[in-house]
């Protein structure tokens, strides 16, 4: 990734930033200096807060010097997905969108989220397309959202179901008003929590494809531990708000994870301490949700079977 100059000054615009953005950082000072010289030089008018999520090195002095117009938040402690909540608490614009140290959004991408989001007040969320390294490949999540099941039935974009952590685009007041991300979840699909909460408040969250954002994959990153944050965070959550053969089924999913990763003692532990807490939050959501939900599981199930059908070379489209 080819460093940019970093700017000293804030870039004048002529217009009064809409969006404000927050960038989550931990321990990877030369990619989040590099994403800020690449926010900073956007078009787009914005607002910049990066969220240094306790980090052991030299990341919250770099920020401060190389771009003093920055609004920069330490966290006490690591936070993981949470530190965001932090962010979004200094924001002043009606929309924010989030990337993390290693993602950028593309030039235009954020006005015309804005734009997108004045035109249709019953979209809380807009997950955008994110396309990955110097060749510009296509997030396969991505590809997945652009052809979702639940169609946009008046919608600027296909609803879903879930969205992209680090690729969205918030009413900052829905984001607020619902409290962010659940500190207990830490990191690893800790948007499933707070999608089912919009969802179930009768909010809309469209996949918006013209909207891009750049993501060059930090090789600073522990992949088993995501995996098994993963799993546990998904019976977490199954606890919390879906119903009990979903809630029993990721559980069992959960334990297969942890015993393949072989941390099986340690992870099944900690996840099985969690579930007091979870049950003492149990709320399940709404039928509209689970049907929503029921419409894209079975689409997930038509296109694993067609792509278990298909000839070792076929390659697929969709």
């Amino acid at each position: 990734m080819s460093a940019l100059p970093q700017p000293l000054a804030r870039p004048a615009h002529d217009e009064a930033a809409r969006v404000s953005v927050v960038v989550l950082t931990y321990n990877r000072a030369d990619q989040v200096l590099d994403t800020l010289a690449r926010l900073s030089a956007l078009p787009d008018p914005i607002d910049i807060v990066v969220v240094d999520n306790a980090s052991s090195d030299d990341t919250a002095a770099r920020i401060a010097k190389g771009f003093p117009f920055v609004e920069l938040v330490v966290a006490p402690t690591n936070m993981g997905a949470a530190g965001r909540n932090l962010g979004v608490a200094k924001v002043r614009t009606e929309y924010v969108a989030f990337c993390d140290d290693d993602t950028w959004w593309g030039p235009g991408s954020l006005s015309r989220a804005a734009a997108i989001l004045d035109a249709s007040p019953r979209v809380a969320v807009l997950s955008a397309q994110v396309v990955v390294g110097e060749n510009g490949d296509a997030d396969e999540t991505c590809e997945r959202m652009r052809v979702s099941p639940l169609g946009a039935n008046g919608l600027p974009g296909p609803a879903l179901i879930g969205y992209m952590a680090g690729a969205s685009v918030f009413r900052t007041s829905v984001y607020r008003k619902m409290g962010g991300y659940e500190p207990r979840l830490f990191i690893g699909g800790e948007e499933s929590l707070l999608a089912l909460d919009m969802l179930d408040h009768g909010h809309a969250l469209v996949y918006a494809d013209e909207l891009v954002l750049h993501h060059h994959p930090s090789p600073i990153r522990d992949s088993a531990l995501r995996r098994r944050l993963l799993a546990r965070n998904a019976a977490w959550v199954a606890w919390l708000r879906l119903p009990l053969r979903e809630a029993l089924y990721a559980t069992a999913q959960a334990l297969t994870v942890m015993r393949r990763e072989g941390a099986f003692r340690r992870d099944a532990i900690q996840m099985l301490r969690g579930l007091p807490w979870a049950l003492s939050h149990r709320r399940v959501v709404g039928r509209h949700v689970q049907m929503m939900r029921s419409i894209v599981r079975e689409d997930d199930r038509r296109h694993a079977g067609e792509e278990a059908a298909m000839p070792a070379d076929a390659t697929r489209t969709v």
